[in-house]
């Protein structure tokens, strides 16, 4: 199960909080209802991992079932999406209750180019109590998405790679 709340945001964090890893990565979606995706992950410059990822519908809490996929799949797979994948960057920081700030830049240089957030939880009742304020992030996390229509990166797929 995966409980999560998202924020859309300008940047990486300002606060000094200590970065514990950073991932290079490809995304590309065979479905997005439902979501149906390959992602390439490279986690601080070390040797890819292919992964294919289904998500149940939702908002703040989805199911999500996540495997490794050999190269040669992953490579068909991508073939046979046809589209170009979203490259994201990604910055995990650990905030100060041991949590994980997760930041995204996708699409650097194009025009879409943005950047979100997103704070993993065990519990529902956590994801709804936990403050950004305790973390000191009330300004860098105030524009909060988690669930509205179109702001998943499957929306993002569809507008910028289905409409081309």
């Amino acid at each position: 199960m995966e409980i999560e709340r998202k924020w859309i945001v300008k940047g990486w964090p300002d606060k000094g909080l200590p970065l514990i890893c950073q991932h290079e990565m490809r995304q590309g979606y065979i479905s997005v209802l439902p979501t149906v995706r390959i992602r390439e992950e490279k986690k601080n410059g070390e040797d890819p991992a292919y992964i294919l990822c289904f998500k149940s519908p939702g908002g703040l809490v989805r199911k999500e079932i996540e495997m490794e996929i050999p190269e040669d799949k992953f490579a068909d797979l991508e073939e046979l999406i046809g589209k170009p994948l979203v490259p994201k960057c990604r910055r995990t920081y650990l905030l100060p209750d041991g949590l994980h700030l997760e930041v995204n830049h996708v699409d650097e240089g194009a025009s879409t180019e943005f950047w979100y957030a997103e704070v993993e939880f065990k519990a529902r009742d956590q994801a709804l109590l936990w403050d950004p304020a305790s973390a000191g992030l009330e300004t860098y996390l105030s524009d909060e998405v988690t669930g509205a229509a179109g702001k998943s990166m499957g929306a993002y797929w569809m507008q910028t790679r289905l409409s081309e």
